[in-house]
């Protein structure tokens, strides 16, 4: 099977620009990116994929074993790359793509050669010093939750993880997203997401690196974006005026303007 069938390989822009690859967090698909690939087509070549288990990629790929940890999916994105040959291509991740992207950058050296991460979060659950923004008791009854009665929960989480309640919409999108994810699949990714800490593999980062965070976050407080800002020498942290998990979706424009923006000041 061909990766490009495999993770539904998406290639369009420029394709003299430089590579952007866009990766989308749990419970969505490429098609979150929507209003970010026009404003990056015009000067720069944009790959979208889906994971294995998410949107259109092939579900017969998937393996509980390979995606219960998130080297599985940072896997995903180093096939992807030596698929299409990339070449310090720039890696955009929301959520616990950023850190799929982490890991990617590492396993794969010259593959990617910038990373943005959307709102990032290395560990969900709090710890000694180290605000995440849950208990391990929330989580627990989170995944239980969701365990449970997927399309429940999905209805009930999806509005929150967006926010912008006056913007109701945005929360039904990320409901049909999620709800569009095969349960048992969507179980797998979401304990490797909010069980996952990479805050060691932040140390690892050496390329170029911009930090988005919103200004309010149930998800990634701005104590996360923070920490992640500090963990990774030399990388530039924007806060956005921006509500909720997904500015992608909800603040187009801001988010669009800072990931040009650092793309232009990249050599």
């Amino acid at each position: 099977m061909g990766i490009e069938r495999r993770n539904n390989v998406t290639v369009t822009g420029n394709p003299r620009g430089r590579t952007v690859v866009l990766a989308h967090g749990f419970g969505c698909d490429q098609n979150m990116w929507r209003l970010t690939v026009p404003a990056l087509a015009r000067d720069h070549r944009v790959v979208l994929f889906d994971y294995v288990g998410s949107g259109r990629s092939d579900p017969s790929a998937f393996s509980e074993e390979r995606y219960g940890s998130l080297e599985g999916y940072a896997r995903d994105v180093v096939e992807v790359c030596e698929a299409l040959d990339l070449r310090d291509a720039v890696f955009v991740g929301h959520s616990v793509s950023a850190m799929t992207g982490v890991l990617a950058a590492d396993a794969a050296p010259g593959r990617i050669g910038a990373l943005v991460m959307v709102a990032p979060s290395p560990r969900y659950v709090d710890d000694e010093g180290y605000r995440g923004g849950f208990s391990r008791e929330d989580i627990d009854e989170l995944l239980a939750s969701l365990e449970s009665n997927y399309l429940g929960w999905s209805s009930a989480t999806a509005p929150v993880i967006m926010g912008n309640p006056e913007r109701p919409e945005l929360g039904e999108e990320l409901t049909n997203s999620f709800c569009a994810t095969d349960p048992d699949m969507a179980r797998v990714f979401a304990r490797t997401t909010f069980l996952s800490d990479s805050r060691d593999d932040l140390k690892k980062v050496t390329v170029p690196t911009l930090v988005l965070e919103c200004a309010q976050d149930v998800i990634a407080p701005r104590e996360v974006g923070a920490f992640v800002h500090r963990a990774i020498p030399g990388s530039k942290l924007v806060t956005l005026d921006a509500t909720g998990h997904c500015p992608h979706l909800s603040a187009p424009e801001a988010t669009n303007e800072a990931i040009t923006g650092f793309l232009a000041g990249l050599r």
